[in-house]
């Protein structure tokens, strides 16, 4: 069966919901779809973070991180008080513990203050006033940081954009798109194949079906990203309630607000046809990107960022948010000490090539990832180029000794029994040919698509600007597309 719309989205993490939402504000009437191959909400990038809601001090003034992180944080913040979302604005400690970390630090402290971000520099003394058992030589506080459920926030947006009349389909996974005179066609199957393990029909923008993944799975989400999207403050629309009791095909969730195209082919696949698309598929986006017939000129590398939690016996060692000194030549922050939403304390990530788009531990593989990864000479110039700081990292990966040597630079009380392993999350990681790590947002346009090719940290804290910055966009070619429709039809 085919149904039109006039924008779809493929991807409903924070980034793709947050540009439904932006667009049914923007553009009422608009016909929106947001497709999502898994059950639910932020089951990947969204959902496996350390919820920290990024104050913007790390990014180069007029970069796209910097803008949307500096607006998107106070955005965040509101908008979780609007809509009753847990979150605290804690502030942070970025801390040196070598000298050779201190001209780093120093340049932080400028960015700071040239973003406008409260910046307070702090000596030794004074590090243990905020943080009784973190040792520096000297360190940073920056006010504006926070902390929050990102998984909550993307089923509220998920609940705000479905009463809007977006239309939310889980289980559906996208397996061809066409492209002609102004116009997209994505099929999409629940039956298997293509790019992932989800094939479970869902319903329309509301909570997951469950047809047996269980809790225990090997890389599942935290349990929190199993709440449906009523929770934190956003009421279940009556189309979330329905869900239950709606027959659970992308089709039947569709059938009553969207009307099949008379020449629609019987099938048991599913054909959507829009005016625009957009591409949030986050660890797949290049592979969207080439389904369309676009080079993205880039390829996801997946890393791997392992999480340890600290018992709840030691979490008082952690009062708040502590940061190491960043190295600029990776766009990674290093091990860190998060004080989440729910009181425990987060440890980590590091950084490892995982062995899947999907690879949540060391045991999941996927061959053709895998391949994909090895065959594309970006991997090989990162491989040469950071060999020693990979190895590093493989090593705590692999000895839980080493992970916690790393830790005690900031926290000399930590112990190694201290430490417990927690789910971890895979960056979407976008890699040019020549082995650069893009830095900065990366987000395309071809004809009729918008491509959102980098969206890693600070992209939940920053999302609400994004996705207005894609739904701008989006609305852009949409507004092209009816004027063409327009003077064709006169």
């Amino acid at each position: 069966m085919a149904y039109d719309c006039d924008v779809l989205v493929i991807g409903a993490g924070i980034v793709g919901l947050s540009t439904a939402y932006a667009i049914t504000r923007a553009a009422p009437g608009t016909r929106v779809v947001v497709l999502e191959k898994e059950p639910g909400p932020a089951r990947h990038q969204t959902g496996r973070n350390s919820g920290v809601i990024h104050s913007g001090i790390y990014y180069p003034p007029g970069s796209l991180k910097a803008r949307f992180a500096l607006q998107g944080s106070a955005e965040m913040i509101k908008f979780c008080l609007d809509h009753a979302i847990p979150h605290e604005v804690t502030g942070k400690l970025i801390v040196a513990t070598d000298r050779t970390e201190l001209p780093r630090l120093h340049s932080l402290i400028q960015r700071g203050r040239e973003h406008g971000i409260p910046v307070r520099e702090l000596g030794p003394a004074q590090i243990t006033q905020y943080e009784p058992e973190v040792s520096g030589l000297a360190a940073i506080h920056v006010g504006t940081t926070g902390i929050t459920d990102f998984g909550a926030v993307a089923r509220c947006l998920a609940t705000l954009a479905t009463e809007a009349g977006a239309h939310v389909v889980y289980g559906s996974e996208v397996t061809t798109i066409g492209r002609r005179a102004g116009r997209v066609a994505v099929g999409v199957s629940s039956s298997g194949g293509g790019m992932g393990a989800g094939r479970i029909a869902g319903g329309v923008g509301g909570a997951p079906v469950d047809t047996g993944r269980v809790a225990g799975e090997a890389g599942r989400a935290p349990a929190d990203t199993e709440r449906v999207p009523g929770e934190a403050g956003c009421a279940p629309t009556d189309a979330e309630r329905a869900v239950g009791d709606a027959p659970h095909t992308p089709a039947d969730a569709l059938r009553a607000s969207f009307d099949p195209a008379p020449s629609a082919p019987a099938s048991s696949d599913t054909v959507f046809r829009a005016r625009v698309l957009i591409n949030c598929a986050g660890l797949h986006c290049d592979r969207i990107a080439r389904l369309a017939g676009d080079a993205p000129g880039m390829r996801i590398v997946p890393f791997r960022g392992e999480y340890h939690t600290l018992a709840p016996a030691r979490a008082s060692l952690v009062r708040g948010l502590v940061y190491p000194v960043p190295d600029p030549a990776f766009p990674f922050l290093g091990v860190h000490l998060t004080r989440g939403i729910d009181g425990s304390v987060h440890i980590g990530p590091n950084a490892v090539p995982a062995l899947a788009r999907e690879g949540y531990d060391w045991r999941t593989v996927r061959p053709a990832d895998l391949a994909g990864t090895l065959a594309y000479p970006g991997s090989w110039h990162i491989a040469r180029r950071h060999w020693r700081y990979g190895a590093g990292e493989l090593h705590r990966s692999l000895s839980r000794r080493a992970f916690t040597e790393a830790v005690r630079r900031l926290l000399p009380a930590v112990r190694e029994e201290d430490i417990r392993p927690s789910p971890a999350g895979v960056r979407a990681q976008a890699v040019l040919p020549d082995g650069t790590l893009a830095d900065d947002f990366l987000i395309t346009e071809t004809p009729s698509i918008v491509h959102v090719l980098n969206a890693p940290s600070p992209a939940a804290t920053a999302s609400l600007p994004i996705g207005r910055e894609i739904a701008g966009r989006a609305l852009g070619m949409l507004e092209g597309r009816l004027a063409e429709g327009g003077v064709a039809s006169g």
